[in-house]
């Protein structure tokens, strides 16, 4: 194959392409070129070669620092994990003793008699439950007996007074539509204090 036979491949190949494509490859049999896609990689750094020694020496040290936190782990894995709101702190531990109060000794003429009161006071509220009971359900029958007149004289008053007086509690709320500026407010820089409580065998 002479060299002006494969001028023909050039002269297509130079119509066919855009500017995004960049490598070029060659395949066994036709023989055609293909074009690859953009890649937009960068060359590969050159590695250092590195003392075995020192390699052996980082492994080893990734391996005390795995080995040391399991340990730490396994330590602490049958501690529960304290709630700080349920945590009492230590200067009321130590002042137990002398918040302790310690209530008079009573004796039985005094816890006779607030036995006593104590009953009185529950007879005292059954009676004023049933006294209230008694005073809605008079008030209840008292009303439909009402109605029942009314809609006997007229179904267009009897209507009226079943519907919702809504006058009868008067509620009216007005409230800013939108929350108006504060005057030389100093605006805070927005930086972040991490103030989250590591506990034992966390990282």
């Amino acid at each position: 194959m002479g060299f002006l036979s494969i001028l023909p491949v050039f002269s297509r190949l130079s119509k066919h392409t855009t500017t995004c494509m960049r490598n070029i490859s060659t395949y066994g049999y036709p023989l055609q070129f293909g074009i690859t896609n953009t890649l937009l990689a960068e060359p590969l750094k050159k590695k250092k070669r590195l003392d075995p020694a020192i390699l052996r020496e980082r492994e080893e040290r990734k391996k005390r620092k795995l080995e040391k936190f399991i340990r730490r782990l396994e330590k602490h894995s049958k501690q529960l994990k304290p709630i700080g709101e349920l945590e009492i702190p230590l200067n009321l531990k130590i002042e137990k003793e002398k918040r302790t109060r310690e209530l008079p000794h009573l004796s039985e003429e005094d816890v006779e008699k607030r036995i006593l009161l104590q009953k009185e006071w529950a007879r005292y509220k059954y009676r004023q439950y049933l006294d209230n009971i008694q005073t809605i359900d008079r008030f209840i029958s008292s009303q439909n007996k009402a109605l029942q007149e009314l809609k006997a004289e007229s179904e267009e008053l009897y209507n009226e007074a079943l519907q919702i007086d809504l006058t009868f509690l008067p509620y009216l709320n007005r409230g800013p539509c939108h929350t108006p500026p504060i005057k030389n407010y100093d605006s805070p820089d927005g930086e972040y204090k991490d103030i989250t409580f590591k506990y034992p065998g966390e990282t």
